[in-house]
């Protein structure tokens, strides 16, 4: 197994999750962004399902100047953590992209650089399709497969909010009462949006977010925020919303797509 050696040293204060204690990684928010030219584009929870990302942004059809927010849990469960890593690391690059971190890659981290318990935790939630999908022949998959470029994604480039003037992007959920900048990471990264619970938050701006599974494969859309999670590693949609128009496109990993709105 890989050491900690290229592992940041910022803390999280507050990670209350069993396999994310202590956890250290680069916490870093996007600046308030305004003002897009093009389209706004928000992608759901994707977990390893390259086919279906890879159909959607052919589907969708992204252009420069259009911006997309990728909402985290990249890894775990569908069958390409890796193909999907290396995907958006490549939009990143392209500046399309402002990925943000699932708490599905806390846990990837929290595996990486904790205990045989960590491992044993992240392994039991979807870390076995993940490290599956960077075996190479017929070596057993070990974090030493995992290049230091996706270490360094997930770490130090993926974010735990972004915000524009009209929209607040998170990968779970957030507190109605708190400002967005004093967020905890159980809300952020581990919180629930569902009927009944989402309140709007004192910002006014429109709560955008994954992670809440919508099993019905449609987007939950309580007015004052939306989840796109779809459940797209379990037979379900692969997501992406236009949050300015309300558009939304969706694909799954057998190359099927529909379109609607909210």
């Amino acid at each position: 197994m890989a050491t900690s050696k290229y592992f940041m040293k910022v803390v999280l204060p507050e990670s209350a999750h069993y396999g994310c204690e202590g956890l250290e990684y680069t916490r870093t928010p996007t600046s308030p962004c305004y003002n897009y030219l093009m389209r706004l584009l928000a992608i759901g929870d994707i977990h390893g399902c390259l086919t279906a990302l890879e159909h959607l942004l052919d589907f969708v059809a992204p252009v420069p100047g259009d911006t997309i927010v990728s909402l985290g849990d990249y890894v775990d469960r569908g069958p390409d953590s890796k193909g999907v890593l290396d995907r958006l690391i490549e939009l990143h690059r392209e500046g399309i992209l402002i990925p943000l971190r699932g708490n599905h890659e806390l846990m990837m981290l929290g595996a990486y650089v904790g205990g045989q318990d960590d491992i044993r935790f992240w392994l039991s939630v979807g870390g076995i399709e993940a490290m599956e999908s960077y075996q190479v022949g017929h070596d057993e998959p070990t974090f030493d497969h995992v290049p230091e470029a996706h270490w360094d994604f997930i770490k130090n480039i993926c974010n735990d909010w972004h915000e524009t003037e009209d929209h607040l992007f998170v990968h779970a959920s957030l507190k109605p009462y708190v400002p967005i900048e004093e967020q905890r990471s159980e809300d952020l990264h581990w919180g629930h949006f569902t009927l009944g619970k989402h309140v709007a938050h004192i910002s006014g701006k429109t709560v955008v977010c994954g992670h809440t599974q919508q099993n019905s494969g449609v987007p939950l859309d309580l007015g004052t925020g939306i989840c796109i999670d779809t459940f797209a590693y379990g037979g379900g949609w692969l997501t992406c919303l236009d949050v300015i128009s309300g558009e939304y496109w969706q694909t799954n990993e057998l190359g099927n797509r529909r379109r609607g709105r909210r």
